[in-house]
């Protein structure tokens, strides 16, 4: 069964929270130099496949106690809101993002998945779509909202990225992403103690 709610509010959170992530600007980086639809093909199956492994790992965590899974999603959802607020700016060069030398479809493809598969790998927003993924017992209505959203992002890191950040601060951006984030949080660690 799949909750519209639930693909809305995981669309936002996950949407926010990759938002000032590096993936944008290698995106951007990437979506400058080659074919912005090849590219995003390779980025977008990247992600599918990170939201497949973050579903699996947080339909896992519905097997244990339910109070218990709410606490650990609250503590993580909190970790999540602390490591956007208090993390470095990381700066990405033109060196970190290796482009292929032709501009054939597949090497252009594979050169998006491979670098987001390998940069994303663990990354804070497959973490949150695994909490999430716990915490609403709904695999398909968390997997798609998080997809829609990481394909946004990459859509908008490859196509705009930088009129984009000109325009809304990033740091805005980070602070309503952890205060969701936080709002999360709070939810499940009621639900833990309440419970």
């Amino acid at each position: 069964m799949i909750s519209f709610t639930v693909m809305a509010i995981v669309f936002g959170v996950i949407f926010l929270a990759e938002l000032p992530d590096k993936t944008a600007l290698a995106g951007l980086m990437l979506g400058t130099r080659y074919r912005a639809s090849y590219v995003f093909a390779g980025v977008a199956a990247a992600f599918a496949v990170h939201v497949a492994l973050a579903i699996a790992a947080g339909s896992v965590l519905t097997l244990l106690p339910h109070r218990l899974v709410q606490g650990v999603v609250g503590v993580l959802f909190l970790a999540g809101a602390a490591i956007l607020l208090f993390k470095k700016d990381e700066e990405e060069d033109d060196e970190s993002v290796r482009a292929p030398a032709d501009q054939s479809f597949w090497k252009v493809a594979g050169a998006g998945f491979m670098l987001i598969l390998v940069a994303e790998f663990g990354d804070l927003t497959q973490i949150m779509t695994a909490n999430l993924a716990a915490r609403y017992d709904s695999p398909v209505s968390v997997g798609v909202g998080a997809v829609l959203a990481l394909w946004a992002v990459g859509g908008l890191g490859i196509l705009g990225g930088r009129t984009l950040m000109k325009h809304v601060p990033l740091r805005l951006i980070t602070k309503i992403a952890a205060a969701v984030m936080v709002a999360l949080a709070g939810f499940s660690l009621y639900e833990a103690i309440a419970g």
